[in-house]
């Protein structure tokens, strides 16, 4: 399904941060954009910056579920710096799977941001998990009946000289080598 991304340009509050970039929205079924935009408010000004294709997997419909599950179910942006400018972020991908977001945010050159689901994406994410998740069935592993300690496989420890000598103290040892 093609994702347009929605992202707002604001007004940083230091002085070190001109603008702050966030991702706002997401607009399923979008045409093709390249930084169009949609609204101004003074300052803060909102784009659709890009649009990406979100492609569900069968084998990702536990992450889904976990996803769907959620106090707010959202849809995760992956972007990245690209310098300074008019257009500094490069949208990369847009994911329903908060483990693949995860997977990016741990190699730190990405930036991660969480977007609220639209109701319509939420029902066809749920109609997708409905119909292609399977619980994996536990299945406990059962112990070997072989009993191990009853065979002694090596001679044990060769800075060891004789039996007694495993139980003997260290200052007995001691004695004895001198």
């Amino acid at each position: 399904m093609p994702l347009g991304i929605v992202l707002r340009r604001a007004p940083g509050v230091t002085r070190w941060a001109k603008w702050v970039w966030t991702a706002v929205a997401v607009l399923p079924g979008a045409g093709a954009a390249d930084w169009r935009e949609l609204r101004r408010e003074g300052d803060t000004v909102e784009y659709h910056a890009a649009t990406l294709t979100l492609e569900l997997h069968g084998a990702d419909t536990d992450a889904y579920l976990h996803e769907l599950g959620a106090q707010t179910p959202s849809v995760y942006v992956i972007l990245r710096e690209e310098g300074e400018g008019d257009c500094p972020l490069n949208a990369l991908l847009v994911t329903a799977s908060p483990f693949e977001a995860q997977d990016y945010a741990d190699s730190g050159e990405e930036i991660i941001e969480k977007v609220p689901m639209p109701p319509a994406f939420f029902a066809w994410v749920a109609e997708f998990v409905e119909e292609f998740h399977e619980e994996e069935v536990f299945i406990k592993r059962k112990r070997d009946k072989q009993r191990i300690d009853l065979n002694q496989d090596g001679v044990g420890d060769p800075r060891i000289g004789s039996l007694e000598d495993v139980y003997a103290s260290p200052a007995l040892q001691r004695r004895r080598m001198q």
